[in-house]
C-alpha cells in the first residue's frame, strides 16, 4: 500500500479505538515517526495532511528541518537526549517527550532565547524492567515533576513511557494504564500549578490498546511509512 492509503487506515484506527473508548478521534495528536523516512517522503505526508513529525536523534532532525523549511511542521524530539545537545534540540524542536532527568530539564531551560515561547516537555517514565531503555523511574516522577514545574522556560504537559515489546498489544494494556495512574498520582500530592494532561504512548502495532487507556499523543512510524533499515 501507498502512503496515502497508510495513512487513511491508521486514522481509521484512531477513530475506532477512540469510539469504543468513548472519545474523540481528533482528541487524539498522531505523529508521524519519521526517523530515517527521507525529506522527500516526509513532505509527501506533509501534503496528505499530517503536520506532526517525531525525530530520534538531533543530527537526523536538522538536516530535515533544513530541507523541510517552508513547511508549518511541528517538530517533536521522542529519543534520548544527551545534555550536550539540549541548545541544539530547544532550537530545532517544538516538543520534547523525553525528559528524563533534571540535568536534562536544567540544560534546556538554560537554552532557552530569552522572551521566546516556552518549550512543551514530556517527563519519558520507565515501566519495564530494560536496561536499554531511558526514562525516571517511577519512584522518583513527582520529584522530576516538581523540578521540571519551577523551570518557568519549560511548559511540563504529560508523561511519556516506551514499554517493553510485546506481539500481543494486550500484554501492553497494564504499562499504559499505569503511566496514567502515575500522572494522577503526581497531580494529586503534587503543586497546585502540576497538571499532566497529556500522555505520549503507543506505536503502530499497540497504539489502538494505547487510545483505549488514555493516550493523547501516538507515535506512530512503520504503519505510516513502512519498514525502515
Amino acid at each position: 500500500m501507498g502512503l496515502e492509503e497508510n495513512i487513511r487506515r491508521v486514522k481509521e484506527r484512531i477513530a475506532a479505538a477512540s469510539n469504543r473508548s468513548g472519545r474523540r478521534p481528533e482528541d487524539i495528536r498522531l505523529v508521524a515517526v519519521s526517523k530515517n523516512v527521507a525529506p522527500a517522503l516526509i513532505r509527501r505526508a506533509y501534503e496528505a495532511g499530517l503536520r506532526e513529525f517525531g525525530e530520534n536523534r538531533v543530527q537526523e532532525a536538522a538536516a530535515k528541518r533544513s530541507a523541510l523549511s517552508d513547511l508549518t511542521c511541528v517538530w517533536h524530539l521522542i529519543g534520548h537526549l544527551q545534555t550536550n545537545k539540549a541548545k541544539t534540540a530547544r532550537e530545532l524542536f517544538h516538543w520534547v517527550h523525553s525528559v528524563d532527568s533534571s540535568r536534562v530539564a536544567q540544560k534546556l531551560h538554560e537554552a532557552a532565547v530569552c522572551g521566546g515561547d516556552r518549550l512543551p516537555v514530556l517527563i519519558q517514565v520507565h515501566l519495564g524492567d530494560e536496561p536499554t531503555k531511558s526514562g525516571v523511574q517511577e519512584s522518583e516522577v513527582l520529584r522530576l515533576v516538581e523540578e521540571v514545574s519551577a523551570l518557568e522556560t519549560l511548559e511540563l504537559r504529560g508523561l511519556m513511557t516506551l514499554p517493553p515489546y510485546f506481539e500481543d498489544p494486550e500484554q501492553v494494556r497494564p504499562f499504559f494504564r499505569r503511566l496514567g495512574e502515575v500522572a494522577k498520582t503526581a497531580e494529586s500530592v503534587g503543586s497546585p500549578n502540576v497538571h499532566l494532561p497529556e500522555l505520549s504512548m503507543g506505536m503502530s502495532h499497540d497504539f489502538e490498546v494505547a487510545i483505549e487507556e488514555g493516550a493523547t499523543i501516538i507515535r506512530v512510524g512503520t504503519a505510516l511509512f513502512g519498514e525502515r533499515s
